[in-house]
Order: structure tokens, then C-alpha cells, then sequence
């Protein structure tokens, strides 16, 4: 469904005969929010933006400064899958702005969005492609698995290739391109790979992909999370994100005369992501439960590394089509599903064009076993660890000036807030560990 001007959008809901025009933002946290106005009031909306409290969002205006607008983009509009197609429903993904009509600071879409404007006048476009893996529970709260299958098994040991195949049909009806689905390697987890495309309309996507794994699961009868380590002893869920940039039709990481095929330009990007990756933890795994994935043992990356075949490195340059030029980019394997995707994806670029404009040096990649390696051997080959717990990855993005640069001051003090404030919940929070561990013999 192709709109891209104000017009385009009112046509279609006339001719669809479309009830509700959902607006969606998000809140720093990558919550999304959303109101629903009717075809009476959409012209208006779509000219001026509806107005709404800011104060009541996370990470949004103070009371004494709370009137917001959300203006909608156009561009975003699709007809949502999972409501009745009797009286079909609309969504448009919105830019939040100040009373005057400007940005406001605190819309993470806006964070990436500003952040594109400047690579785009470097000549570059970036470009994402996230794998983004999931469970599906019978509900929210027992965890109870639907399947014991394993990575790339069929049925009947995937018992969710149905549910999969409606959230493709869903996807597709939205103009989200799909590339492959399959089964996890833990049970009851999931993947659908979504096709690369442009930073911010990727960022949109995994928003809404994240919406219609849930809905689709909802009207299935069961729950699908995207929680990092819902299940003890068992490999939690990534989002591991390929990236890339290009000039025009040029990928501007890839030199076939390269042994790796890497540019300068994809070498310098690395090594920005490298070496700014403790600082970006925090941005990229943001909840106290997305470091019980990082650890040894469970495929997560732990290590700051970078190789061609190696998974247990945080970064990889994936060896499925080598020497071909689109094909060329770099797996970025430590973030999670959980995130913000505008704010992830902006931290990721940040650093990654840090070490461009820097010119960092990328060290030689590190293909063995990096899990198998002691600390001595880890230290030979000057490989350093990702924080291991949010309260660290705070501390290191706290002290972060290329974070503050990327985030805004607003944002970044507000996340930085938000999650100290999380991390003394979790840290007072008497766990059922505790009490079976020391109750019995203290």
C-alpha cells in the first residue's frame, strides 16, 4: 500500500472504508504508544498533528511542559492485518513535535532520524537487515513451551510453523518484505528474518513486526515474547543486526581486492563499533534480564571481537555469498529484541561512524573458539569483555560522550535515570534463588 503524500492517505481511507487511523509513536524505552482518531478528524491530524500530554510518557516533557504533537507520516500508512477487514483499521508511525512545530528532543524516531540526516550528508545511506528471535508460551505467566523442537526442525517438533506462516501473511499484507522463518535452537523459540532495507523504514518495520508477532500469537490462543532469557539453562533470544552503507548504488563496504572484501570504510566501521560497543551495551541490551543472555555457554556474544565465520564473535562478516558486492555487511550479534530500535540502531551507527571519521585501526579477526580461550589467552589476543550486568553498562554509557552526542542531551539523561532506576528494583528485589539457596542454612 503505496501512499506517500497527505492525499494518498485520504483517498485510501475512503476507499477502504477504513473506521480507525491508529498513530503510533514510542517512548525511550521502545514502548509503543498509540491513539486512534476517525476519517473526520484525519485531515486535520494529518496537516497538523493531534496534540497530546506529554507528561504521561516515558521519558517525555515535564507537567509544567507536557502539550505534544504527534504528526504522522504518510509515508507509514498500512492497514493493520489482525483487525476485522469488515471495518479495517490504518496505522501511521508519527514524529513527535514541540507546540511551535518543531522536533521535539525526546522522540527517539527523531534521535535516528537526525543522526541519518548527517550520514546522508557525508554521502551515505544506511542500511539494516535484523534477525529478531522470539518465544511463544501458552501464556504470559508460566512459561509453559508449545514445542521441544531445535534449530531448523519441521514439524512435528515445530509446532509453531503455523503461527509463524499467519505473522508472515500479516507482515507481507503491510509491505514488509520477509526473507526467511524458522525454528530456534531453544523450544518454543522463533525467528523470522526480515529483508534489509533503509535505517529509518527499518527501524518502522521492526516496530510493527514486533506488534504483529503479538497479535497474530493473541489470536492464536497463546503468547509470544521477545523478553531476552525467558527460560533458565536455555539460549535466550538475539536480534542480531546485519548493517551496511552505501553511496548511490555503490556498497561502500566492499572492495573486491580486499582479502576479506572489506573497504577501508567497512574496516573503520567495524572498529568504531568495537571499540565503542561497552559504551552502546547499555542502549542496545537495556533491561536487567538481557544479561542473563550475555554469558558464556548460549551462543550470545560476550567478547569484543570481530571474525568472518566465527559466531562466538560480537561481530561477523557474514561468508554466505562471498565476492558479491550488495551482499557485503557486518553482523552486529550482541543486541536483543527487546530494545529500542531507533535508539539501538542510532547507537550502532554512531559508533560505527566514529571509527570512520577516526579512522580506526580494525585488528585481525579472532576465528577460534573465543568460549574455549582462558582469560590469559583472551588477553593475549587483546580481546576485552562486554559489561556483565546493566548497573556496568550504565557506568560505561554514563561516561559516554559519543552515546550523549547521538542520544541528545534529553534522551540520554532520561535513560541513563530510568535505568538506575531499574537496577535498584532488581537489586533489592529478594529472589526466589536467595531464598532457596540461603534461607535453609542461615
Amino acid at each position: 500500500m503505496d501512499c506517500r503524500t497527505v492525499e494518498d492517505v485520504i483517498r485510501m481511507v475512503e476507499e477502504k472504508r477504513i473506521s480507525f487511523i491508529q498513530f503510533w509513536f514510542t517512548d525511550v524505552l521502545g514502548v509503543l504508544k498509540s491513539f486512534a482518531v476517525t476519517p473526520s478528524e484525519l485531515e486535520e491530524g494529518l496537516t497538523e498533528g493531534m496534540g497530546f500530554d506529554g507528561s504521561s510518557i516515558e521519558g517525555f516533557a515535564r507537567i509544567q511542559e507536557s502539550d505534544m504533537i504527534a504528526k504522522p507520516d504518510p509515508t507509514t500508512f498500512q492497514m493493520v492485518p489482525w483487525r476485522s477487514q469488515d471495518r479495517p483499521v490504518a496505522r501511521m508511525f508519527c514524529d513527535i513535535l514541540n507546540p511551535d512545530g518543531t522536533p521535539y528532543e525526546g522522540d527517539p524516531r527523531y534521535v535516528f532520524k537526525r543522526l541519518l540526516k548527517r550520514v546522508a550528508d557525508a554521502g551515505f545511506t544506511f542500511y539494516l537487515g535484523p534477525e529478531l528471535e522470539y518465544f511463544y508460551f501458552k501464556d504470559n505467566r508460566n512459561r509453559e513451551i508449545l514445542d521441544s523442537g531445535g534449530y531448523f526442525d519441521t514439524r512435528p517438533l515445530d509446532l509453531g510453523s503455523d503461527l509463524r506462516r499467519d505473522t508472515i501473511f500479516g507482515l507481507q499484507s503491510m509491505g514488509i518484505q520477509v526473507e526467511y522463518s524458522h525454528h530456534e535452537v531453544a523450544p518454543s523459540q522463533h525467528e523470522i528474518d526480515l529483508r534489509y532495507d533503509e535505517g529509518l523504514r527499518m527501524a518502522d518495520k521492526t516496530m510493527t513486526y514486533r506488534v504483529v508477532v503479538k497479535e497474530i500469537a493473541r489470536h492464536h490462543g497463546v503468547y509470544a515474547t521477545f523478553m531476552p532469557k525467558p527460560i533458565f539453562g536455555q539460549n535466550g533470544s538475539g536480534m542480531h543486526v546485519h548493517q551496511s552503507l552505501f553511496r548511490g548504488d555503490q556498497n561502500a563496504f566492499y572492495d573486491p581486492k580486499d582479502k576479506f572484501n572489506l573497504s577501508d570504510i567497512a574496516k573503520h566501521y567495524i572498529a568504531g563499533l568495537m571499540h565503542h560497543a561497552p559504551e552502546i551495551t547499555s542502549i542496545t541490551n537495556q533491561w536487567v534480564n538481557s544479561y542473563k543472555r550475555l554469558v558464556p555457554g548460549y551462543e550470545a556474544p560476550v567478547y569484543v571481537s570481530w571474525a568472518r565465520r566465527n559466531r562466538s564473535a560480537m561481530i561477523r562478516v557474514p561468508m554466505y555469498k562471498p565476492g558479491k558486492e550488495l551482499a557485503t555487511r557486518i553482523e552486529f550479534r550482541s543486541p536483543d529484541p527487546a530494545c529500542n530500535p531507533y535508539l539501538a540502531f542510532a547507537a550502532m551507527l554512531g559508533a560505527g561512524m566514529s571509527g570512520i571519521e577516526k579512522k580506526m585501526e580494525l585488528p585481525e579477526p579472532i576465528e577460534e573458539d573465543i568460549f574455549e580461550m582462558n582469560p590469559a589467552e583472551r588477553r593475549a589476543y587483546g580481546i576485552t569483555d562486554l559489561p556483565g550486568n546493566l548497573y556496568a553498562a550504565i557506568l560505561e554509557t554514563e561516561k559516554s560522550e559519543l552515546v550523549r552526542e547521538v542520544l541528545g542531551d534529553h534522551i540520554f539523561d532520561k535513560f541513563i535515570e530510568n535505568k538506575k532506576i531499574e537496577w535498584d528494583q532488581y537489586r533489592t528485589h529478594v529472589s526466589q534463588f536467595e531464598v532457596d539457596k540461603y534461607l535453609p542454612v542461615l
